[in-house]
């Protein structure tokens, strides 16, 4: 086995090790120290493959993201939506599952500071970048006039909101919100921002 062979296969089994780990625990119990053990090989050689771990954590949201966009395409897919509203409910109400079954995982994603965005890595804005390409579909179904970054824009803005119902949630921090309004709750925001109405 070459040494970029060994590199690419010690990388897989860090970043499945990390994902185990931080599935059980979260990302603060990730130590480079526990990762070498498990993967059976020295903390140096972590750091020849990974700058640091910063870098392995955002290896498994890389994946988690991927696997996030697949969840979300796979529920869209087994839809028969065709009402662009109804379809963004539809992937909303995904992305809450996914965050209610992996919510480990799925907080990682958010839990790595980044104080620059020119800082992340091409494969990870790529793979953010798809995630969010799968939103802008049915966007431009209901607002066909608009510009590609107007709609980027409006994107980026249901997504956050979503996002927020979602985690305020799975947080049981909305007040007097019971899980299974949570729904409803992303139907009315989506219902608003579009103008169809699927409440």
């Amino acid at each position: 086995m070459s040494t970029a062979d060994r590199r690419a296969s010690l990388r897989e089994t860090l970043i499945d090790i990390a994902r185990t780990r931080i599935v059980a625990e979260g990302t603060g119990a990730l130590k480079a120290r526990d990762l070498a053990r498990a993967a059976e090989c020295s903390v140096g050689s972590i750091y020849n493959v990974f700058g640091d771990m910063h870098d392995v954590i955002m290896a498994v949201n890389g994946q988690t993201f991927a696997a996030l966009g697949d969840y979300v395409s796979g529920a869209v897919a087994r839809s028969a939506e065709t009402d662009p509203t109804a379809r963004m409910v539809v992937m909303a109400e995904a992305y809450l599952e996914f965050a209610a079954t992996q919510p480990s995982l799925w907080r990682a994603l958010f839990d790595v500071p980044i104080t620059d965005q020119s800082d992340l890595p091409d494969w990870y804005l790529q793979a953010l970048d798809q995630l969010l390409a799968i939103i802008d579909a049915p966007l431009r179904e209901v607002y066909p006039d608009l510009p590609d970054a107007e709609i980027r824009v409006r994107t980026r803005a249901l997504f956050s909101a979503v996002h927020g119902i979602v985690l305020l949630g799975i947080e049981d921090r909305i007040s007097g919100v019971a899980d299974d309004r949570l729904s409803d709750m992303i139907r009315f925001i989506l219902s608003s921002a579009t103008g169809r109405n699927v409440i």
